[in-house]
């Protein structure tokens, strides 16, 4: 599992306004952590900080009590498995897509990744199941996703690449409300064994949480579970 600290972490995108100033929070391993606050209050940002996309301006990150600018880029794409809020759905078959490979894919834990999504059904009821070829830019009867759909899969890419850490930025965000209980439902055992942190702007959908941060562009708002 995965330990985070978060000490005074500032970054701008230019000099009038920092969109992260002198955040500073711990996430133990194991703890599901809700990160929450208003569209442009710096979650997204964090996350690219966190996983070496972004570098922070000042301030630090340690992974395990390493700074995470001490690790390689591969190392820290191998401890995270995120979903971002832009999808990306490529022109390969819904295996390779779930899998980030063309061959040597594990079909058993396709199907069990697509079942916890709520995916499975839908992808069996295919011409060729998972080897159906998605979009229609190689195969004119690819099979073209929903939204909410494609965010499902963004989902199951994540849980079959695990890591050490799930990262999961408002992945219920083109769901409905019955698709996104779903999803709550099982994000115990979606995140089981692994830190997992949360993103979203809406406190109802971090009750999950073990702890909850809400951050703006002041650094740490609030901190605690979700009653307090």
């Amino acid at each position: 599992m995965t330990d985070i600290s978060i000490s005074e972490l500032t970054k701008a995108f230019d000099q009038e306004k920092n969109i992260l100033d002198h955040l500073s929070f711990q996430i133990y391993a194991g703890e599901r952590v809700g990160l929450l606050g208003q569209n442009g209050a710096g979650k997204t940002t964090f996350v690219k900080l966190l996983t070496g996309l972004f570098k922070a301006d000042s301030g630090r990150i340690k992974i395990n009590g390493r700074d995470v600018n001490d690790y390689r880029k591969s190392e820290l794409f191998a401890m995270f498995a995120a979903v971002f809020q832009e999808v990306n759905i490529l022109a390969f078959t819904v295996a390779q897509n779930i899998a980030c490979r063309l061959d040597g894919i594990d079909y058993g834990r396709v199907d069990a990744v697509l079942q916890q999504v709520g995916l499975l059904e839908k992808i069996q009821s295919l011409p060729e199941g998972a080897d159906t070829m998605m979009l229609r830019i190689i195969d004119e009867n690819g099979a073209v996703f929903s939204g909410g759909e494609s965010q499902k899969l963004a989902i199951a890419r994540a849980l079959y690449k695990g890591g050490n850490c799930v990262i999961m930025d408002e992945p219920t965000a083109a769901l409905d409300a019955l698709a996104e209980a779903e999803i709550y439902s099982e994000f115990d055992s979606l995140t089981k064994g692994k830190t997992a942190i949360y993103i979203s702007h809406r406190l109802a959908s971090t009750r999950f949480c073990d702890k909850i941060a809400l951050i703006d562009g002041t650094g740490l708002r609030e901190y605690g579970n979700h009653d307090e």
